[in-house]
């Protein structure tokens, strides 16, 4: 009987300590926000499309942005923004993440595009000039 009640209090102390010791980490973890140095976690990217030999803006382009949104409980989530270049060739995304994006455009009569971008500024511009798929004959 000594033994159950000797265990019970054994298990219990563990327990106290357990806590006690994610209660001082979560306490000593800093913000994701004060970490980075960086109160405004989104910035507005602008990606300017030109193509061909005389840099002429690409219109009605599909502008991609792919990021992950990192979770601390849940799994990460898989973010993907699209829009559509304007008459200038540029696509305007104004809440875009700060971090590493992936940034794809795909055009009629133009080779896709693809690559990996650090966002760090809060406003920032991105020129991409896409070329002319190869002639199969």
């Amino acid at each position: 009987m000594k033994l159950r009640i000797k265990m019970r209090l054994v298990m219990a102390f563990a327990a106290l300590v357990l806590c006690a010791g994610l209660w001082a980490q979560s306490a000593q973890e800093p913000d994701a926000k004060a970490h980075t140095g960086n109160s405004d976690p989104t910035s507005r990217v602008t990606i300017e499309v030109s193509g061909g030999e005389k840099d002429t803006p690409v219109e009605n382009a599909s502008v991609y942005l792919k990021y992950v949104e990192e979770r601390r409980i849940k799994k990460d989530k898989k973010v993907e923004l699209n829009v559509k270049t304007n008459r200038e060739g540029a696509a305007h995304i104004p809440d875009a993440p700060t971090g590493r994006v992936l940034i794809q455009i795909v055009a009629d009569g133009w080779k896709t595009y693809g690559r990996w971008y650090d966002i760090t500024e809060p406003k920032q511009t991105i020129k991409v000039h896409l070329v002319r798929p190869p002639r199969w004959y």
